[in-house]
């Protein structure tokens, strides 16, 4: 017999042996193996069952949306209308509150920086420029002509908004977290000193010194009647005979009803940059107020050996010994508004401002919130600088030189001062050595 045929009989005589054992096996045993057979093959099936009715329930009902709730409150989103006064939704809560005072000192809010940089829910702002480069001459025909801007103008208005919405959403969690409740008390008039009105647009402007404020009074001058063009307004008759009204000068009902009702702006620049151009505008050109008023007592407090002439003019003061003054808690004269940090100048955790605009591009934030309210469509903000013209403008690479004059603790101690500012409106370190 060969070897295949040995194979194939021992296969034949081990099946027979199964079938015997099996033949052997109890009657219940041999069912219940049966039984468990069917289980599983008709479990088999239900699976294969539901699995098809979930895809086709899936295929019917796509894109369901999961609504998680914010962490922090944020108000309503804020629409820009083109076609008529007032166009961005003013609608706010009744506005309330007495401003708190930032009670944290320097030390306490260095302590507490960690935690809020590092929180998830303080957003970025959006890249407002596109992906080609515009020039000043683009960013006035980008309200010309809709098809001139690079990707559409409604694409880069929607990136404005955006941009916008996040500004408004910061404010709102640093204001949530270092001045609770502080709209629980009536708006003061003190509150709204630096605040402009403009009626016919329902505008209503705190005023940043350093951060355009000459030609934002221009505007609203032309947007209010009393002048046609904001070329032809000089630089001191848009600061003092600019016919504007201060919100402050109306009584309790008409300050509520128009914070209420009327679009909030405010344009704030980095806070270092703003100073330094402070600084520079009023101590290192002539100026017959701010030299033997502010000049005539910082060389008294803070120069030895001064000069008779320099102690008689208080002309020559220093960036160092500016800084000096600005940081002394017994300071021998007053703030000023040119310095005046903007969390305590325009108030904004109480105001709660619709628009947040930046210096640092300011032509078209400003036209892009010009044509929201309906403006003319001929009114683009100027790009003019008419005080000290020759001068060369305030920028990063100046700021850092002047800065450079003052050691680490000096820079520091600056920093802590305009804390709040670099906070709320999102400006980095200017310096890596800060913290």
């Amino acid at each position: 017999m060969s070897q295949v045929e040995c194979r194939l009989l021992d296969a034949l005589c081990g099946r027979r042996r199964l079938l015997a054992v099996a033949m052997k096996l109890p009657c219940s045993l041999y069912c219940s193996l049966w039984f468990l057979l069917l289980l599983g093959a008709g479990s088999l099936l239900l699976l294969v069952r539901l699995q098809d009715l979930t895809e086709m329930v899936q295929q019917q009902t796509p894109g369901v949306n999961v609504v998680v709730a914010p962490r922090w409150p944020v108000e309503k989103d804020l629409v820009a209308d083109s076609t008529a006064p007032g166009g961005f939704d003013a609608q706010q809560p009744e506005v309330v509150g007495e401003a708190a005072q930032i009670k944290n000192s320097p030390s306490d809010l260095r302590l507490q920086r960690a935690s809020l940089s590092s929180s998830p829910s303080v957003l970025d702002e959006p890249a407002v420029s596109p992906k080609q480069p515009v020039t000043k001459r683009h960013r006035k025909l980008l309200l010309k002509s809709p098809s001139s801007a690079p990707g559409g103008e409604e694409e880069q208005q929607q990136t404005l908004a955006r941009m916008q919405e996040s500004r408004r959403r910061l404010l709102s969690e640093v204001c949530a977290k270092y001045q609770p409740g502080v709209t629980e008390q009536l708006v003061s008039q003190r509150q709204v000193s630096r605040v402009y009105v403009e009626d016919r647009y329902k505008l209503l402007y705190c005023e940043v010194p350093k951060s355009g404020c000459s030609n934002w009074k221009r505007v609203l001058m032309v947007l209010g009647g009393s002048a046609t063009s904001t070329r032809d307004i000089p630089h001191d008759a848009a600061h003092y005979a600019n016919h504007l009204r201060r919100l402050e000068s109306y009584d309790r009902a008409g300050i509520a009803d128009r914070l209420a009702s009327y679009t909030k702006v405010l344009f704030v620049r980095e806070p270092f940059e703003r100073l330094v151009s402070a600084f520079r505008d009023k101590f290192e050109s002539p100026n017959s107020y701010y030299h033997p008023v502010f000049g005539r007592p910082i060389i008294s407090r803070y120069r030895a050996n001064a000069t008779r002439t320099a102690l008689r003019t208080g002309a020559g003061v220093t960036f160092r010994e500016f800084v000096q003054y600005l940081l002394d808690v017994r300071r021998p004269v007053g703030m000023d508004i040119h310095w005046e940090p903007v969390s305590q100048l325009c108030n904004p955790c109480l105001l709660r401002y619709n628009f947040i605009g930046k210096f640092e591009n300011l032509e078209e934030e400003a036209n892009f919130l010009l044509q929201s309210v309906g403006a003319p469509r001929n009114l683009t903000f100027p790009d003019f600088k008419d005080r000290n013209p020759l001068a060369e403008r305030t920028s990063s690479k100046i700021t850092q030189k002047y800065f450079a004059q003052l050691n680490s603790t000096e820079r520091q101690k600056a920093y802590d001062f305009y804390y709040m500012d670099y906070l709320m409106f999102n400006y980095p370190k200017p310096f890596k050595d800060l913290y």
